[in-house]
């Protein structure tokens, strides 16, 4: 057997290959996207990604109706858009397994919420596997389709951004054999989800839920780890790590099946200690199932409900002592570091030309968001994926006339296609009146680049069809669409007046690729710099935003811009700002 270091991401993919998964569909989303990404090295699975994750379940579903293994991943925000199928499907029921790994973002580092999708495998009544370390996320993603072939239903794998993203040794194994071919197989009764059929399916889940748990606390993936004293310790997922840490010689009950909970296990640990401690991030999901028991446990009460857990954080809280983690705050005067665009990100141009507009700025999820940060400051809300044109909407139906013309909707083209056409086919359907701008940088580009269905390349580096935005935005009813370079700041400030100024929908389309992309179709240009004699300290250049810009307090009388040229790459926004012709191009 061969050993390998593996992220946690990259342990799934390696789990879904032994598992024989022949089909593997996803919307990239942090921290999940990577697990896709790898699984692109294993060619027997067909891999890609879908337009959002609604599609991504239901190419899954279908899988597993033909008879194969199906995986489908998404960050936990994701199985909100996919909840829809997951619920029906938990009744109807697996031919060929089925994984879902939802990647939860405790801490919010790339997320606009911090749900404890925990939550979702009791409501959609589907079991939940919760893996510790990159080992466990390969092993449980194979018994994930065992689970799911056994007891007929579809099984959810929670993993974190720390074990998506964390590295540990994992034990590599050959794929299984023998699994079924593939055929089509006709069961109407159990897979058309009209009310008759899911009354009678409704009482089959629910029996094979308690048959799970009971069978789950006999299993090796719930263990007791013996240790001394008289309190024990309840945990799983992340925090069993630091459980270990903390507590090193506490007897400790980890679980690895969440959902549903090894009652009878949880009741034979418990009755064996005075103390019961509870140690899991977010919500107090095992303490109030625990609780519900009769077994009285320390949690919640002591322990942080918000953000994650580490190992001084959890001895703070427990007040116990630990050597993992300085208690005393950090006596530095550290400078902010805010996000920003990249520079050249054709995003820049459109949220300047917005914000002199004196725009009231619907936003949506992406590199975009940043439009939000000074001192662009052309953002006024972020909800979701594609609730940019909704709300746009939903203002332009409820504001005095003099002031709906303000209101416009940003959303990029991966969002654009992911959840934002059915917005814009409403806003034109019940006339509102509004205008959108959809950021079109031909990749999905805040997660990594990944490709969309409008950049015209599939996850395996195929080239295949290519929407077309503008098309498409006239097949829904609008009937004004302007395409504009971005780059070039008077055009896009003259469509997005125009567009502004109209009583109906309008669509203005930003045109120009993102600067990290991975493929040669970039413009290479010069980069760029400041010519000192010129250059009056206006600061205008500043506003842009740029990286590549440095404001130099000693130079001139009372300083001046500096472009740093390594950074730089030429896009010229601060040239078209500058009043001074104070920005020069090296080429020249």
């Amino acid at each position: 057997m061969k050993k390998c270091l593996l992220s946690g991401n990259e342990a799934i993919a390696r789990g879904a290959h032994e598992a024989g998964v022949k089909l593997a569909s996803a919307y990239p989303g942090t921290p999940s996207t990577e697990i896709l990404e790898n699984i692109t090295q294993y060619k027997e699975i067909d891999a890609s990604w879908a337009p959002n994750e609604k599609v991504a379940l239901e190419v899954g579903i279908g899988a597993t109706f033909g008879g194969a293994r199906a995986l489908v991943t998404m960050k936990h925000v994701g199985v909100n858009v996919a909840a829809d199928p997951l619920f029906s499907f938990a009744y109807a029921g697996v031919r060929g397994g089925l994984v879902l790994v939802t990647a939860d973002d405790p801490e919010l580092h790339s997320s606009q919420n911090e749900q404890d999708n925990r939550h979702y495998a009791r409501f959609a009544k589907v079991p939940m596997l919760e893996p510790s370390d990159s080992q466990e996320a390969k092993d449980f993603t194979r018994l994930g389709f065992e689970i799911s072939e056994k007891f007929d239903m579809p099984v959810m794998l929670r993993t974190t951004t720390r074990i998506s993203h964390s590295k540990s040794i994992v034990t590599l194994e050959e794929p299984v054999t023998g699994l079924p071919e593939t055929s089509l197989k006709r069961d109407p009764a159990k897979l058309v989800m009209l009310p008759g059929n899911a009354r009678r399916r409704h009482p089959i889940v629910e029996e094979n839920l308690v048959k799970l748990g009971e069978w789950s606390s006999d299993q090796p993936f719930n263990r007791v780890e013996e240790g001394e004293g008289t309190l024990g310790v309840i945990t799983s997922g992340i925090s069993y790590q630091y459980a270990r840490e903390v507590y090193p010689d506490a007897p400790l009950l980890k679980i690895g099946l969440v959902h549903p909970l090894p009652t009878r296990l949880i009741e034979e640990f418990a009755a064996r200690f005075d103390k019961i401690v509870v140690i899991e991030e977010l919500d107090p999901y095992i303490e109030d199932q625990v609780k519900a028991m009769g077994i009285d446990c320390v949690g919640k009460d002591k322990i942080p409900l918000c953000g994650e857990l580490t190992p001084g954080r959890l001895a703070n809280a427990l007040e116990m002592p630990s050597e993992t983690e300085s208690q005393a705050p950090l006596n530095r005067d550290l400078p902010n570091r805010p996000p920003n665009m990249c520079p050249g990100c054709p995003h820049r141009g459109v949220f300047m030309e917005l914000s002199r507009a004196g725009a009231f700025v619907t936003g949506d999820i992406g590199c975009y968001t940043l439009g939000f940060m000074p001192p662009l400051n052309a953002m006024d809300t972020c909800i979701c994926m594609g609730a940019s044109i909704g709300n746009a909407t939903g203002l332009s139906k409820v504001l005095p006339e003099e002031e709906r013309n303000k209101v416009v909707g940003v959303i990029g083209d991966s969002t654009f296609l992911h959840t934002g056409i059915n917005g814009l086919m409403d806003m034109v359907y019940n006339k509102g009146v509004a205008t959108v701008v959809i950021l079109d940088n031909r990749i999905t580009a805040m997660t990594g680049r990944q490709d969309n269905p409008a950049s015209g390349w599939t996850l395996q580096d195929e080239r295949t069809f290519e929407v077309d935005m503008a098309a498409l935005c006239r097949a829904v009813g609008v009937k004004h669409v302007v395409e504009v370079d971005p780059y070039d700041l008077s055009a896009t400030r003259k469509a997005i007046l125009e567009e502004m100024s109209r009583d109906e929908a309008s669509v203005v389309i930003a045109e120009r690729p993102c600067m990290l992309m991975k493929r040669d179709i970039i413009e290479s240009r010069p980069p760029l710099y400041v010519k000192t004699d010129d250059c009056t300290g206006c600061k205008a250049c500043l506003k842009t935003g740029c990286p590549a810009i440095e404001w130099d307090a000693e130079a001139g009388k009372k300083g001046q811009a500096r472009v740093t040229g390594h950074l730089c790459v030429g896009c010229g926004f601060c040239r078209q700002t500058c009043k001074f012709d104070a920005i020069g191009s090296t080429d020249e």
